[in-house]
């Protein structure tokens, strides 16, 4: 069997990526304490939401490298189930669709589907490979039948995302994409907030994301250029927002980027994109075969959509499941996949420069 990398080799890409990981959300955590600590807040949500991922994507690492096609179906199984039987996924008041629960709702079927599809491109058996593609089909369905649009379209695009990612040579461009498309959402996230659109996609923009999420967005921007530095203090945002205090609100801005633009300064923002810039890292450096990576990315991707016009990452839930996609999507199997890996090398696919 062909080899792409020696054991060494793929233990030093391992070894870079998974520091990375531990530094970022290390300061992630230190950081929400900083600011909390100088403004005033509650840093509990964010240092819960860090640990969630670490513990997902710790259990993902473990669990894809004992069962690599059980595990990612168990997962998809699991955020299936979990979103069928408790649909509003976490106790709290009902807000105004699409506020409320149905961000979190779409993220859970994304990351199922993705989970779904990873497991098809690690089969080996075409039959086996048949039924998790008619699973990730299922939920695409499912997510259809439970009225969560946002939902059926991710996971129709992740569904299109994998195809298409077995086509692929090599991943670096596939991953540099969906970089650019997260960037191209957050940018048009924020353009909305600060009334830099042209009046007639402003007029179409809030007449789907509702006057009320509009309004959240404008006030978050405008507590971001009061205080660049530090922000407001994480968890303070419903009591400097006029509008959370005038409407049924969480207290949230239901964007994440402008969240941490508001809680946590600049910084905050810079480190949210960092720890989406490590996940998409750390797939490029996977030894895992280019369309499971590719696959996790573009639901990874469809989460990071969601999470900009929504308040999914407020979920633990969610945090988890990301978490957990992205480490089955960079475990290192202990049974080698010898017809993946040859087909990789025979098509050229190199997994790191």
């Amino acid at each position: 069997m062909t080899s792409v990398a020696g054991p060494e080799e793929d233990g030093d890409r391992r070894n870079v990526s998974d520091s990375a990981g531990v530094v970022i959300l290390g300061t992630c955590a230190i950081w929400s304490l900083i600011t909390a600590g100088a403004q005033g807040g509650r840093p509990e949500g964010v240092l819960l939401a860090v640990l969630a991922v670490a513990a997902g994507y710790a259990a993902g690492r473990m669990c894809g490298a004992l069962l690599p096609v059980a595990a990612p179906c168990a997962g998809a199984l699991a955020g299936l189930g979990l979103t069928v039987a408790m649909p509003r996924v976490a106790p709290g008041p009902e807000l105004v669709t699409p506020l409320g629960h149905t961000g979190a709702t779409a993220a859970l079927l994304t990351l199922s589907a993705g989970a779904a599809c990873c497991a098809v491109w690690s089969a080996e058996a075409p039959a086996l490979r048949l039924s998790l593609g008619a699973l990730a089909a299922g939920i695409a369905v499912t997510a259809a039948v439970l009225g969560s649009v946002g939902g059926f379209v991710s996971c129709v695009v992740v569904l299109l995302c994998s195809l298409a990612a077995g086509r692929m040579r090599h991943r670096g461009p596939g991953l540099a994409g969906l970089a650019l498309a997260t960037a191209l959402v957050t940018g048009l996230t924020w353009a909305v907030a600060g009334r830099a659109v042209p009046d007639g996609l402003a007029v179409s923009l809030e007449g789907r994301l509702t006057e009320h999420r509009v309004e959240l967005w404008h006030d978050a921007l405008r507590m971001a250029h009061q205080e660049a530095a530090l922000g407001v203090g994480p968890g303070r945002f419903g009591e400097h927002s006029t509008t959370a205090q005038t409407l049924v609100s969480d207290g949230k801005p239901h964007s994440a980027p402008l969240q941490q633009a508001a809680e946590q300064g600049v910084l905050g923002v810079a480190l949210l994109a960092a720890a989406f810039g490590w996940e998409l890292y750390a797939l490029w450096r996977s030894r895992r075969p280019t369309p499971v990576a590719l696959t996790a990315g573009a639901a990874l991707t469809a989460l990071a959509a969601i999470a900009c016009v929504g308040n999914a990452l407020s979920f633990t839930t969610v945090s988890v499941g990301a978490g957990l996609l992205a480490g089955l999507a960079t475990a290192h199997p202990l049974a080698e996949e010898p017809a993946r890996r040859e087909t990789d090398v025979r098509r050229g696919d190199r997994l790191a420069p």
